[in-house]
């Protein structure tokens, strides 16, 4: 992986009046009006305040939800003007749409230091599918490009790929730069022993980063939903617990593949199973070799938990990913909360691997208390597995036999 291009190779001190199109992702939940969790926006501040304190005009724009193409009025992104003008303290305009005559008069209209949030890019087909009509369409409102979405930099979608390609002055956010360094750290030469603690419904989207952290551990926890096809590859019988069986032998792979290279996997000890989600009844505490029939694993148990925790307690890097129960219930939320809480009380360097993984922390009130929480669960795993992403390619220096353009006319103006 070549050097990313930063904020720095802009030259900011001749950024005023330059119209920069950043490309963030405001991806938050929004009830009724109001933004629930703005973190995916302040960790997006630092970036927008160095670029408008340069005099630059900034084109904002981002996705919510999934919209399919369509126009659908609940997936807006102004609720998220709101919230972003508070936070930053300044006024900043909104374009109904994010291409065609309405985003560009409001754009025409912007000031040096001056912001205008675009509408949501999914909002329109092009935008998935990087269709170059609809990279035109945003090309055309900037004169470069700041990309900040870490989260969707897995996916090869116009405003994160397409349009970047259009121009010479680019540059990846500090936010990106961050995730990319420490993220890549994981896959150096992290600080040892190093941890994964993985947990979540399925094992089937983290194959890739098991295999490719694997042979850097020292230790391997598995909790959650996976945990059950882990069981299962040893022979348990999960009774009506998730289990997907075409996963495993891959299971029984890994856990032969981690055998051979020393690596020490910790899998629950004991599960709290019940018949459904809803009743109030408490979860029945039993051990993987004896899950009545008809029950389900939904947490792991207070054994798992402390083994876990205790492990937690010795390393000197960890990575979690994914819940270890079903947190959103609350009979079923004992589990994360204990694992949240040693993860705060680890003495070493602790990565959140976005998504899920970040609401569970959020609710134990320990993500003050992590080294690096990442705002992209997805591009977090594809990183750690080794992948190159498309929006972090996008935005890399040039290799020594390419031509440096950086700084020289764009291409979108």
């Amino acid at each position: 992986m070549h050097r990313l291009l930063t904020l720095e190779t802009l030259d900011l001190a001749n950024l005023a009046g330059q119209r920069l199109f950043v490309r963030v992702d405001f991806n938050v939940v929004i009830a009724g009006s109001k933004v629930v969790d703005d973190t995916r926006i302040t960790a997006a501040l630092p970036t927008l305040r160095v670029l408008l304190d340069a005099g630059a005009k900034l084109v904002v724009a981002s996705h919510r939800g999934r919209p399919k193409g369509q126009t659908v009025p609940e997936l807006s992104l102004r609720p998220v003007a709101h919230r972003l003008a508070e936070l930053l303290g300044r006024p900043l305009l909104f374009a109904p749409n994010c291409i065609g005559p309405q985003a560009e008069a409001q754009v025409a209209a912007l000031e040096p230091g001056g912001l205008c949030l675009l509408e949501n890019l999914r909002f329109h087909p092009g935008e998935k599918a990087n269709d170059p009509i609809f990279v035109d369409g945003l090309a055309k409102l900037a004169d470069g490009y700041v990309g900040e979405a870490f989260a969707t930099a897995h996916r090869a979608h116009a405003s994160v790929v397409g349009v970047p390609a259009r121009f010479a002055r680019k540059a990846a956010g500090r936010l990106l730069v961050e995730e990319v360094e420490v993220l890549s750290r994981l896959l150096g030469e992290p600080q040892r022993p190093f941890g994964a603690l993985l947990g979540g419904s399925k094992i089937s989207g983290k194959i890739d980063t098991l295999k490719n952290l694997l042979p850097r551990l020292d230790v391997l926890m598995v909790g959650g939903g996976m945990a059950n096809t882990f069981l299962a590859a040893q022979g348990h019988d999960l009774a009506a617990s998730l289990v997907e069986e075409d996963r495993i032998e891959t299971a029984a792979e890994i856990l032969r593949r981690g055998d051979e290279l020393g690596v020490e996997i910790l899998l629950p000890e004991d599960l709290v199973v019940s018949t459904d989600f809803d009743s109030a009844q408490p979860g029945e505490i039993v051990t993987p070799n004896a899950v009545p029939a008809g029950t389900m694993a939904l947490d792991i148990g207070p054994r798992t938990r402390k083994v876990f925790a205790q492990r937690i307690a010795t390393l000197a890097t960890l990575f979690w990913n994914g819940p270890q129960g079903v947190f959103e219930q609350p009979r079923f939320a004992a589990g994360t909360e204990a694992i949240a809480h040693a993860l705060a009380s680890c003495p070493g360097f602790t990565v959140l691997g976005g998504g899920e993984t970040v609401a569970a922390a959020k609710a134990a009130g320990v993500t003050d208390q992590v080294g690096h929480v990442s705002t992209g669960g997805g591009a977090s795993l594809e990183l750690l597995a080794g992948k190159a992403l498309p929006g972090v390619v996008a935005l890399e220096e040039p290799a020594m036999d390419e031509p440096a353009l950086n700084g020289a006319a764009g291409a979108g103006g």
